[in-house]
């Protein structure tokens, strides 16, 4: 059995030697007290927080060598230390967690302690899992094999699309990666298993459909879903903020719209142009409800307006584009119209490192004339498209 002391990079554990047969190695991390790395005589690689619980020295298992990272497994160690400060024994909860490991088991603990804490996006994983993996509910977590995984991603890329497939496959793989943390001392069967390929998508509307588009989308029976797309449009603003629009949140002396929580956390407040202030103060006249496009959803506002969608892309003969494709279709035409990458990315609310410097700099104006420029023309092919006509 070997013994060493040394400060944990991943370079030099990932060079660590198995263990002699019949033995297992031992390293202590210099920089965290108590965090050690068990090596087997297999070449397994497991962290452990080495300490005393209760006047006995324990081993707390935090995780496998190289799913968990060595930042993690400093930070889960330095997280037990303090449980056990307090007179807590995280050994104990491991072990109940692990006592109850069937799949819905782990995921519900899943939703509860991370998904609904920690991400904007719960709704969905609570949605896609019941969809997909329901019929795992009632299994033992380490029952689940990485040849079944690979098989569902396949067959989920054939009938759902490589995109719905591959966003499946990385929550199985936070789901277990969790189940590891807690405890769990099994493998993530959806470690190693390759992502289908994608592609970035460019699609907006070309200016020989706008016309279609705009006369389609005026002969939708539903108003309040004619109005959120033209909306979607004239503002880029994401599907989520625009469904959850409210008058609260409107300026009309500004001409601004002001969304406190968006999908990068920062508040965001969007330009008006004419043409969406036109809209929107019709629909306020009309309006009782605290929501721009109310419904009959739990949430009090429109939904998801997916046949009203159709019917217009089937008048106007447009086919592959979807609502989000709105969104692209405004930066396209402030490109069009001579706007850097800066304004465009301020007037949609992208947020990157590069950027954010910059953005703090900016303010509405140059965004306002880059969205009434692109809006301009836009527009313009329809103006072109009616002159057409009556010739």
């Amino acid at each position: 059995m070997a013994t060493n002391h040394l400060n944990f990079l991943k370079s030099v554990l990932s060079k660590a030697p198995p263990a002699k047969k019949g033995c297992k190695d031992y390293y202590y991390d210099t920089k965290e007290k108590g965090l050690m790395l068990a090596v087997t005589p297999a070449g397994t690689k497991t962290f452990f927080l080495y300490k005393r619980i209760d006047g006995k020295p324990e081993r707390l298992l935090l995780g496998r060598f190289p799913d968990i990272s060595i930042e993690n497994a400093r930070k889960a160690a330095m997280a037990a230390k303090g449980e056990i400060a307090v007179g807590k024994n995280p050994q104990k909860a491991k072990q109940a967690i692990r006592a109850e490991m069937t799949f819905h088991a782990l995921f519900v603990e899943y939703m509860e302690k991370y998904s609904k804490v920690h991400k904007k996006s719960w709704a969905y994983d609570e949605r896609e899992v019941n969809k997909f993996l329901k019929h795992w509910f009632k299994r033992k977590i380490s029952s689940i094999t990485k040849a079944e995984v690979e098989r569902l991603h396949a067959k989920l890329g054939r009938e759902n699309g490589i995109y719905q497939a591959n966003r499946l496959l990385e929550r199985i793989r936070s789901i277990f990666n969790k189940a590891a943390g807690w405890g769990w001392e099994g493998v993530n069967p959806a470690v190693g298993i390759k992502k289908f390929k994608e592609r970035s998508r460019d699609r907006f509307l070309q200016p020989d459909e706008l016309p279609r588009f705009f006369e389609a989308v005026a002969k939708e029976p539903n108003e309040t879903a004619r109005d959120f797309f033209m909306i979607s449009l004239l503002t880029g603003a994401r599907k989520s903020n625009t469904l959850a629009m409210r008058w609260r949140d409107i300026n009309f002396i500004t001409e601004t719209w002001r969304i406190e929580d968006t999908k990068n956390s920062d508040p965001q407040t969007v330009h008006l142009p004419k043409q969406a202030i036109e809209i929107l103060t019709e629909r306020k006249w009309e309006s009782e409800s605290p929501w721009v496009f109310p419904g009959h959803s739990a949430s009090g506002h429109l939904a998801d307006p997916k046949k009203a969608w159709m019917r217009i892309l089937k008048e106007a003969e447009i086919e592959n584009l979807r609502i989000h494709d709105l969104r692209r279709t405004l930066g396209s035409y402030q490109a069009a119209t001579g706007a850097n990458g800066y304004i465009i990315g301020k007037s949609l609310g992208h947020r990157s490192q590069q950027s954010t410097a910059i953005y703090a700099r900016l303010n509405l104006d140059p965004v306002r004339d880059s969205v009434n420029k692109a809006t301009d023309v836009m527009f313009g092919y329809l103006t072109s498209a009616k002159a057409r006509d009556q010739q």
